[in-house]
């Protein structure tokens, strides 16, 4: 007689593995015939003998024990009918139904709802919209192959499910907008973007340019709701895709990586998990980003509003200077203010009761909002206020005011205020061999995604765009290269290949975004040479106006054709007669954006997996 094993609870209900010959083997580990994705699973936790013409199971020194029939055991007779529990899982022992003998089990890799095949364990440290992002897309190319856990400690339960925390749980910007090119958006899957972006849930305020396919042009869309619906679609894969709402402790726990086939690094700019592994990935390069010896660094107050002007009118306020950058849906965003090295000293809070100072805002960040009751600026995690907004004739604050009245923001609209740093840094790699494959471990390849790989400057989109682009490389080579062997260098050849790109065309760019021409030709800060601005305000404000004008009318001219709708020079005059000399005379001094020179070929990382591409269509 042959015999099945039955999936009866959890992710492998109902599935029937056939037995014979050889032994059969449970636990988390890839080299294990059926693979257990539980935690409470041990990596070589169970197995099944034939002996003496039966068959019998035995523990292997599990963690949580096994039982059969809701006993423990260490070794147990197989009768049909028995149930056995490993993990998190329940099997039963039942006759074959064609009771035919069944085809010897070599390696029966296996996990819920997927065809069998060597399976790949995959570990994301970082579930933001670039770490889900590569999850989902993993399990779309990978289906059954493919068990993937994501670890972020910006998540928390709730009843049972994983949710983002709030801001007063320490999960700020949320509300941030973010601009999504076409380039990127639809190389996802079609489910994705179906429901990221369903009527309604995204707008397309800016033209579209060299990173536009067929047409498509850039959408606008609250990060929000990308971790929301990311996260979502993760959670709906309870036997594919597993969500641990805590920090990856690779540097606490050693095993951590031993049944680890893939470690994704997506944990921000500040990663512990990279610097963990310095050694493997390399020293990363401050120097090209440098100004005489000197790291350059951008801090930007982040302002939380509604404005009233047309998505056309901001779009030409924007692309006319570089003090101030409003990113929105509807009106409602972050107006961004690119602060000179005087302002940012000012961002700070203040304990009214304590009565010192605190460094939360433009460090950590926190996000300080609207206080009802007072109407000041509060951060609840510190119980500080932003003490610009307190101080009667803070230079900063009038800037701030001067900000909201060119974006057409009344006070009473702006909700909050946060504040990040912004720098850039050369990284040698993004792609190492973490661990060998050994005789308890399958070998480990990690890789760097998202902000971890590539911060970029304050533009709404850039980095996320960049993220996108290398999960979507990494899932594809990925996909491509897994037959259950261990990995190699050469696997990733065009991956790492795709990093070096994207790095090179977005740092570049960010760069440009970052410094201008000095009056003697060498390279300044805009920064700094809108402090300079600052100091000589005044001096001529009819031809700092003037200028603005014909700026402003140059830009409309060469984009009326893409953004209908913008104002004229009667209504630019109008709008702009409010602002102070000074305001006038950074927003002249700090200059356009140099579209021209940020402009041009993009980043196709589809030239390097052609196939694959029309594989995932198919």
């Amino acid at each position: 007689m042959s015999f099945e094993i039955v999936g009866r609870e959890g992710p492998f209900a109902q599935q029937r593995f056939p037995v014979g010959d050889v032994p059969i083997t449970f636990g988390r580990h890839a080299s294990n015939s059926v693979v257990v994705v539980s935690k409470l699973a041990s990596r070589f936790h169970a197995e099944i003998l034939p002996e003496g013409g039966g068959y019998v199971l035995y523990d292997r020194e599990s963690s949580n024990g096994t039982t059969v029939n809701g006993e423990p055991t260490a070794s147990h007779v197989l009768r049909p009918g028995d149930l056995i529990t490993i993990g998190d899982e329940v099997f039963c022992w039942e006759p074959s139904e064609t009771q035919e003998a069944s085809p010897p089990v070599t390696q029966l890799f296996v996990r819920p709802g997927s065809v069998s095949g060597p399976v790949m364990n995959v570990t994301v440290s970082g579930g933001g919209p670039v770490g889900l992002a590569f999850a989902l897309l993993t399990d779309h190319l990978l289906g059954g192959r493919a068990s993937v856990t994501v670890y972020d400690a910006r998540w928390t339960r709730d009843n049972g499910r994983v949710v983002w925390k709030n801001e007063k749980q320490g999960n700020v910007r949320r509300q941030q907008v973010v601009t999504v090119q076409s380039r990127q958006y639809l190389n996802l899957s079609e489910e994705m973007q179906e429901r990221l972006f369903a009527p309604g849930a995204y707008t397309e305020m800016w033209p579209s340019g060299a990173d536009s396919i067929g047409g498509r042009g850039p959408r606008n869309i609250r990060i929000s709701r990308i971790e929301d619906v990311l996260l979502e679609m993760a959670s709906e894969r309870p036997g594919r895709i597993k969500l641990v709402p805590e920090k990856f402790n690779v540097t606490g726990d050693p095993n951590a990586l031993d049944d680890t086939h893939v470690l994704a690094v997506c944990e921000g700019s500040r990663s512990r998990s990279r610097e963990h592994f310095t050694k493997k990935f390399g020293q990363a390069d401050t120097s090209i980003y440098s100004l005489d010896g000197q790291h350059l660094e951008d801090v930007v107050l982040g302002l939380r509003v509604k404005s009233k002007l047309s998505d056309p009118a901001t779009v030409l306020l924007t692309v006319a200077q570089n003090r101030y950058l409003l990113n929105s849906l509807e009106g409602q965003g972050f107006l961004n203010m690119r602060l000179t090295d005087a302002e940012a000293q000012e961002v700070v809070g203040i304990d009214p009761v304590r009565q010192v100072f605190e460094q939360c805002i433009g460090s950590r960040p926190c996000v300080m909002a609207r206080d009802g009751e007072d109407d000041d600026f509060s951060c609840s995690t510190h119980n500080s206020l932003f003490l610009p907004s307190l101080i009667k004739g803070s230079p900063l604050w009038k800037r701030v005011r001067q900000g909201l009245e060119l974006f057409g923001v009344p006070e009473s609209d702006l909700k909050a205020v946060t504040a990040f740093r912004l720098s850039m840094v050369q990284r040698p790699r993004f792609t190492a061999e973490l661990r060998p494959p050994g005789s308890k471990n399958p070998g480990t390849y990690g890789f760097l995604l998202g902000d971890a790989a590539n911060a970029i400057h304050f533009w709404p989109g850039r980095g996320l765009n960049s993220g996108l682009a290398s999960a979507i490389s990494l899932a594809r080579s990925l996909s491509s290269a897994w037959n259950g062997r261990p990995f190699r260098d050469s696997d990733f050849i065009r991956h790492e290949a795709a990093m070096s790109m994207l790095q090179y065309r977005h740092k570049s760019r960010a760069w440009k975004a970052m410094v201008t021409a000095a009056d003697d030709g060498s390279e300044i800060a805009i920064k700094d040479k809108i402090a300079q601005s600052i100091e000589t305000a005044g001096s001529n404000r009819e031809a700092d106006l003037e200028t603005l004008l014909e700026r402003l009318g140059s830009i409309r001219e060469r984009l009326s054709a893409r953004i209908p709708g913008m104002p004229d020079d009667a209504s630019l005059r109008d709008h702009l007669g409010g602002l102070s000399d000074e305001t006038l005379r950074s927003l002249v001094a700090g200059g356009p954006w140099d579209t021209l020179t940020v402009g041009g070929e993009e980043v196709d990382i589809d030239i390097f997996y052609r196939e694959e591409a029309e594989a995932a269509k198919g």
